[in-house]
């Protein structure tokens, strides 16, 4: 498929590939990578070529659709199958694409600009269908590729060349958006962080259903400095809580801290100064029907609170594909193929002269 909005990119993976062991260089494309020095994509390429042949999945069964942006280049430097499609509707052509071809491991690549401004109807009604995508959303509060805009998930008072004297917006927060959408997989990583990067996107790969990660990063050039406290590796302890399924939520040196909750209002409390005891803190539960306890600690932002990464939530339900293919059988049994000719000339018909 290729238009002037929408280029097929990478080279044709070989159809042999489901017959050995792939490794990371087999997901590495020819292309020369072409992001400022130091930005948070290349950590996130590094780890979805990791990733990729964990799944065991044929490497031409893969394929990455993108929008606009600096993150949107993604698809041509992983070696699948792809399109760099249009702002903001990466969402729907990946939808279009997982239903024409189920047995495909699509993937979608935003940014916080293009999945969220533009893109923002088509990224929950995806999430909120639960089409068997994996979304990642890059996270840098700023649009780089049009040279330092303040974007929908810049904090409150952003001094940028768009906002000169500081944003008058509240910023989107994407967990608790995808969290409203009742998305049944939600995590938060970052890409200074490449070891739990690449466990969370394996975990969001292995979801059946909408995975939607959101990917802390840096722009080196125009927002350097985004999420500072939690990348730095000495203050991690203090500034991250790192979620971890049926365990107490705690936090800083040798886990001391925790949160608990006072009349449903989220509490730090102090552990070895008997502010409260392990037994009074909160204990994560990806799996809850409800995505009450999921959407309080996606609320938790500094300089109050540390930042919650891991996965929010993790739920079965129905894919939109599935559901989709299954009328779609139980049509043809009942009323057999279709026939187009027949449709157009069934009903009510009209002569224009």
């Amino acid at each position: 498929m290729s238009t002037s909005n929408v280029e097929a990119s990478s080279a044709a993976p070989a159809a042999g590939d489901c017959l050995r062991v792939l490794t990371s260089k087999d997901f590495q494309s020819p292309q020369t990578v072409r992001w400022c020095p130091g930005c948070g994509d290349y950590s996130i390429l590094a780890q979805v070529h990791k990733v990729l042949p964990e799944l065991r999945v044929p490497r031409e069964n893969f394929v990455f659709v993108s929008g606009i942006g600096c993150s949107s280049r993604f698809p041509y430097y992983v070696n699948t199958y792809g399109f760099h499609t249009i702002h903001g509707r990466a969402p729907a052509i990946a939808t279009g694409v997982k239903c024409a071809n189920p047995d495909l491991s699509v993937w979608v690549v935003t940014g916080d600009g293009d999945g969220l401004s533009i893109g923002t109807n088509h990224l929950i009604h995806a999430i909120r269908r639960n089409v068997d995508l994996n979304i990642l959303l890059f996270n840098n509060r700023i649009y780089g590729l049009t040279k330092g805009q303040y974007s929908p998930t810049s904090e409150f008072g952003k001094k940028t060349k768009s906002s000169p004297m500081g944003t008058i917006e509240q910023p989107i927060r994407p967990i608790q958006m995808a969290l409203a959408a009742e998305g049944t997989f939600v995590a938060r990583t970052i890409a200074a962080d490449p070891n739990h990067l690449r466990q969370t996107l394996e975990a969001a790969a292995r979801h059946r259903g909408t995975s939607f990660v959101e990917i802390l990063q840096n722009c080196r050039v125009f927002n350097d400095g985004a999420f500072d406290e939690a990348k730095a590796r000495d203050t991690a302890d203090d500034h991250r809580i790192l979620l971890r399924h049926g365990e107490p939520i705690r936090f800083g040196a040798g886990g001391r801290k925790g949160i608990a909750t006072r009349n449903l209002a989220p509490q730090i409390v102090d552990l070895e100064a008997g502010e409260a005891s392990v037994g009074e803190l909160l204990v994560h539960d990806t799996r809850a029907a409800s995505p009450a306890l999921a959407a309080l600690l996606a609320a938790l932002e500094p300089p109050e609170f540390p930042l919650a990464l891991g996965v929010f939530r993790d739920i079965e339900r129905p894919t939109y594909d599935a559901l989709l293919l299954s009328q779609i059988d139980a049509a043809v049994s009942q009323r057999g193929r279709g026939d187009v000719a027949r449709l157009l000339n069934a009903g009510t018909t009209w002569e224009v002269d």
